[in-house]
């Protein structure tokens, strides 16, 4: 009872006049980046973070969550109609939307995904209510060895999920481990990677890395590819769903609920691997088969619900735990720092009006977001004819603005190039760029719990190792280190087997 009263609190102070402005200016701006391809939420949290610095924190966050939850919604849109995911989680949208919307169904393919997501995110968004007291909770009792345990396995598991390869994803958490310790060390007062200048004294600011890494770095990319020719939008038609669409969407959107919240809140589950299980239960379950690869609806219906449920999800390890599980959580973990707060067990204690003020913005964001989806598809639509050259100079325009407002320093402009070629490189040689984030924004927290714990124990190593927790956590980070090696000896077995067999 006492969370749903804290909602009821949360409710109150969201719906005025001021916040439900601010929702709807979040909501909007997610949907619109969502739809132009290759932008990003965490791109858009990113830039905006400046403007925000004279907002309350509680009005800051309400925008950043409803371009969290818009940017969701508006992936499917450019999925469906230009073959083409505005976000990674919105790839498997592609593989039916797109055969729908050739065939004459791309109205009946953006309802269902409209409101999958609306069913979706109100599922996993009631599951955050009570999921996540639950988990802080249980962070109450944990020491410095389990906490610095659990950022541990985040980082090995966010390194080795994402990217094409595990080489790629650690070489991108190395650099934004790096980039992490530079500045003033906290306990020896010894400089570390300043070399002699001034301004690095103070250490890099997480703004200037996640606007320089997400905006510089993609408007970069994007003109170094850009293409005269664009490609064809197929028209929308009437957005509306028979009773046959609903009597084959209802279920897929139960199903994709149910996949996408957990792997939300796991440390590196990300949104990509729930749509595609989704996509595959679908396709399992489905009584039409035959339908798929050619436009079935359930394959844009299950993985569209997945994708808004594994955004709630995300909540949960941030809020709790100050654990970023995907880039837009980790720039919004950037965005509570500097407003002087710690995401963590605390949280709830010292923030309780400002955490679930942001709750209930989501159920009200994604209220607005069915709303403005559906009758405000065409309108969408018409962003993606906005010349790649003019909106990309504009976001490089607003990223300089941005970076600036930081500090006021000129070398924070120079700083912010050089870390768009870093952003550049990393898309260039296929490195993910959410190790770097979580390296930059972890790594001083865990060097923190690590120097805590030995502290404690005298500098013996042991102090490292705590209570049944740390002992489970390590046991999963061994699994993790040692997986590519088993499995490289069971398909050595294999081989050898089937070489015997072929000799026989």
């Amino acid at each position: 009872m006492d969370n749903l009263n804290s909602l009821m609190d949360g409710f109150a102070a969201i719906l005025t006049p001021g916040n439900l402005l601010i929702a709807l200016i979040g909501v909007t701006i997610g949907t619109a980046v969502g739809v132009l391809p290759g932008l990003g939420t965490a791109m858009a949290v990113a830039l905006l973070l400046p403007i925000t610095y004279g907002m309350e924190p509680t009005q800051a966050f309400i925008m950043f969550g409803g371009i969290f939850y818009g940017g969701m919604y508006g992936g499917s849109t450019t999925s469906i109609l230009l073959n083409t995911p505005g976000q990674s989680s919105s790839v498997v949208t592609v593989l039916e939307g797109f055969k729908m919307a050739k065939n004459g169904r791309g109205g009946q393919a953006l309802a269902t995904a409209a409101i999958g997501s609306f069913i979706a995110g109100t599922i996993a968004t009631l599951a955050l209510v009570f999921v996540t007291p639950i988990t802080v909770q249980f962070a109450i009792t944990l020491g410095a060895p389990d906490y610095f345990a659990i950022m541990v396995l985040a980082l090995m598991a966010t390194a080795s999920v994402l990217g094409s390869s595990r080489i790629r994803g650690f070489a991108s958490l190395l650099v934004g481990l790096v980039i992490g310790t530079i500045g003033i060390d906290a306990v020896t007062g010894q400089q570390r990677l300043t070399y002699g200048v001034p301004e690095l004294a103070s250490g890099v600011d997480i703004i200037i890395v996640a606007v320089g890494v997400f905006a510089v770095g993609e408007a970069l990319w994007t003109a170094a590819r850009l293409k005269a020719a664009t490609g064809d939008v197929i028209p929308v038609g009437k957005v509306w769903m028979g009773k046959s669409d609903w009597r084959r969407s209802w279920g897929p959107w139960l199903r994709g609920s149910a996949l996408g919240f957990p792997f939300g809140a796991v440390p590196a589950g990300g949104a990509e691997l729930p749509t595609f299980l989704s996509y595959i239960l679908e396709r399992r379950f489905s009584k039409h088969k035959h339908e798929f690869g050619k436009g079935a609806i359930e394959g844009v219906a299950g993985p569209e619900a997945a994708n808004n449920a594994s955004a709630a999800g995300t909540m949960v390890p941030m809020l709790a735990l100050g654990l970023p599980v995907n880039a837009t959580a980790a720039v919004m973990l950037a965005a509570f720092q500097n407003y002087g707060i710690q995401p963590g067990p605390l949280l709830f204690e010292k923030e309780s009006a400002l955490v679930w003020t942001l709750i209930a913005s989501l159920f009200v964001g994604n209220a607005m977001l069915l709303v403005l989806n559906l009758p405000l598809i065409p309108v969408w639509v018409k962003l993606l004819r906005i010349p790649k050259p003019y909106l990309y100079a504009g976001i490089l325009f607003f990223a300089s603005m941005g970076a600036y407002a930081v500090n006021a320093q000129p070398f924070d402009l120079f700083l912010l190039l050089t870390l768009g070629l870093i952003g550049l490189a990393m898309r260039r040689f296929g490195l993910p760029v959410l190790p770097l984030i979580v390296g930059l924004i972890l790594g001083p927290m865990a060097e923190r719990q690590a120097r805590m714990s030995l502290q404690l124990s005298g500098g013996d190593l042991s102090g490292l190792i705590g209570g049944p927790v740390s002992w489970t956590v390590y046991g999963v980070i061994a699994v993790i280190a040692l997986w590519p090696l088993v499995s490289w000896l069971r398909r050595r077995g294999r081989a050898a087997k089937d070489r015997e067999l072929v000799a026989a």
